[in-house]
């Protein structure tokens, strides 16, 4: 004998339709009256009903109030990419110049923050940019200067 050639006996039971009469009685082992008793009863799951609690407009005042800046450490500032738009120790480092050196997205319109990852071995002056205090510290034993 083969695998192919087994055959099973069909021992599927038709499910017993409750709720039409007959020998049950009028209730038909439902019990009387509430949802558990009805024709196409659904009990809804926890999840969905809290989901549909929920406002509609869900996450709509969530949103934070300010974007996050975009991070830049002194290291970069520091790079040879810099170096060369700085044409002198006193040129301004500000958006514009971060933007010609490829440092920042062309038309960047939000904040810059300056993080004090790395070192910094000249002087910088930063203009308009946001600066953390550890880097602000780093700048200032360079000799730069910090101007918002």
């Amino acid at each position: 004998m083969q695998l192919h050639a087994l055959k099973f006996k069909k021992t599927k039971k038709a499910k017993k339709r409750i709720g039409r009469g007959g020998k049950r009685g009028t209730y038909s082992g439902r019990g009387t009256k509430g949802q558990k008793s009805r024709a196409g009863r659904r009990i809804r799951k926890s999840e969905r009903d809290l989901i549909l609690r929920l406002p509609k407009k869900r996450g709509f005042r969530n949103k934070p109030l300010r974007s996050k800046p975009l991070v830049l450490n002194l290291s970069e500032l520091s790079s040879n990419k810099v170096k060369t738009f700085l044409k002198t120790e006193k040129t301004v480092v500000d958006k514009n110049l971060l933007e010609q050196a490829g440092l920042i997205p062309k038309g960047y319109r939000g904040e810059i923050k300056i993080l004090s990852g790395g070192e910094v071995t000249f002087a910088i002056l930063l203009q308009g940019l946001k600066v953390s205090k550890n880097a602000k510290i780093k700048i200032e034993k360079a000799g730069g200067k910090i101007s918002y």
